[in-house]
């Protein structure tokens, strides 16, 4: 009797199992990734710089952000064919290409990087070499397109046979610049957009510092440098701010489809300092003349501003038996000593002729301005001197004349400041200064008409304020 034996099977149990596993991760696999033939297909943009020398500047840091490309998008002139382009995360970020040729091949929007160059830009939209040549050579005023800012977005508009047509980029709220391709070439044009002015009410009481409560109160840094200019001839904004003291103005407003894009003039204006109250009015007179008077028509600005540089500390007052710091013996100290960073700037303390703009001694570099026959100021330690100031020209009053530093004998960054009556050295914080000329008597009327509403509004405004700060 022959005896069958049953053959092994071929593969081990255990090895069917794991193909069969392997078999069904691989069609997995399939469902879940395409193809090389079915992928999407992407678009690079090369970013290779050009090493030319049209570096964009750096964007300021204390200008607005720029705005986004939805916003760019809905005031361009072109808003009917824009479109955003939203790279995804595995594409090169630094594309600011804003409009992928897919979508529209005509229109782009590309925003400067930094270290982009208008070449750059160009090649970015597919435009030649040539073309830029043409384009910064059409006009004088088209090189300005090579003085790119980070940020700053330029729209393009494209033949059907990819050549440039226009290009418009916002340098602002109220500036843009079109270049349009024109039979003779391209043509440049800038578009200012007007403001609408408005007034404007602001109210501050100072528990730490002029600029923090007027940032709280809704005022710019430039806005609160015009309000202590104002006030500048009565109060020294160095020393004699304190805490409780209380300003209001009423000033104008630039505001363009409902966005504010700046401020104007403060027209008029109240602060005050130690319990006293000042007043000021914004008037101009029928010569075309603006200046500051008060409520009752007399002449804010004095012969002479209080303090040289503004928001200064006194390290040293005048004194005639203070040691010198450097020289460590007795020695009157004839002046004001205003500490500040270096670099800050110096204002003329009234019109004048330079005297002595150069070396002095100990004094370093130094300024002697000549007021009339009865005054002389003097200003030293300079870290060097403004734009123009030389011996034998004339300054005018709040002109800036140098800038704080340490030459001569010092030991740090401040200004040493003189004031002289009759060759005789004063203290410049306690001398009486000279009032200018008041409001004219042929136009104390017509200015009366503007001073007494524009108190009145300020007084209405408080009181409604006060009234809304009680409720609450």
């Amino acid at each position: 009797m022959t005896s069958t034996t049953k053959a092994p099977p071929l593969y081990p149990k255990s090895h069917i199992l794991a193909a069969s596993g392997v078999a069904a991760l691989l069609s997995l696999a399939l469902l879940v990734f395409p193809t090389r033939e079915v992928e999407a297909k992407k678009t690079y943009i090369n970013l290779e710089l050009d090493n030319g020398a049209e570096y964009a500047e750096q964007q300021d840091q204390n200008q607005d952000e720029p705005e986004s490309a939805a916003s760019l998008t809905r005031q361009s002139p072109f808003a009917s064919t824009a479109a955003a382009n939203t790279p995804t995360a595995d594409e090169p970020q630094a594309a600011q290409v804003e409009e992928s040729p897919e979508t529209n091949p005509l229109h782009r929007i590309v925003r400067v990087e930094n270290g982009d160059t208008l070449s750059t830009v160009f090649a970015k939209v597919g435009l030649s070499a040539t073309t830029l040549h043409e384009v910064i050579n059409s006009s004088k005023e088209a090189k300005q397109l090579t003085r790119l800012k980070v940020g700053q977005a330029l729209e393009f508009k494209l033949s059907p046979d990819g050549q440039l047509e226009s290009l418009h980029s916002k340098l602002s709220d109220l500036e843009s610049i079109v270049l349009a391709k024109s039979e003779k070439g391209f043509s440049f044009e800038r578009e200012l957009v007007k403001p609408e002015v408005q007034t404007t009410y602001s109210h501050g009481v100072i528990n730490s510092s002029l600029f923090l409560s007027a940032k709280r109160a809704g005022l710019s840094h430039s806005l609160t440098m015009d309000l202590a200019n104002v006030f500048g001839y009565d109060i020294d904004f160095a020393m004699d701010i304190r805490e409780g003291d209380e300003f209001e103005l009423i000033y104008e407003k630039k505001v363009v489809n409902g966005k504010q894009v700046g401020t104007g003039n403060i027209l008029s204006a109240r602060f005050t300092n130690r319990g006293k109250t000042y007043t000021a009015v914004r008037y101009t007179n029928k010569q075309g003349n603006s200046s500051y008077y008060n409520a009752n028509g007399e002449s804010m600005r004095k012969a002479f501003i209080r303090t040289p540089v503004d928001f200064a500390r006194i390290s040293s007052r005048f004194s005639t038996g203070r040691r010198h710091p450097v020289l460590n013996k007795i020695r009157a100290h004839k002046g004001v000593d205003y500490a500040a960073p270096r670099g800050t700037p110096i204002k003329a303390a009234g019109d004048g002729r330079i005297t002595l703009a150069g070396r002095h001694g100990g004094y370093g570099n130094a300024v002697i301005i000549q007021h009339g026959q009865r005054y002389r100021t003097l200003y030293a330690h300079m870290n060097g001197f403004a734009k123009g100031i030389r011996s034998g020209s004339n300054v005018k009053q709040g002109q800036i004349i140098g800038y704080i530093g340490t030459t001569g004998l010092s030991t740090g960054p401040h200004l040493h400041y003189e004031f002289q009556v009759n060759g005789v050295h004063v203290d410049p914080l306690s001398q009486k200064l000279p009032m200018a000329d008041p409001i004219a008597g042929s136009e104390k009327a017509r200015f009366m008409q503007l001073s007494k509403p524009l108190m009145a509004q300020m007084d209405k405004e408080k009181s409604t304020m006060l009234a809304l700060n009680n409720q609450r």
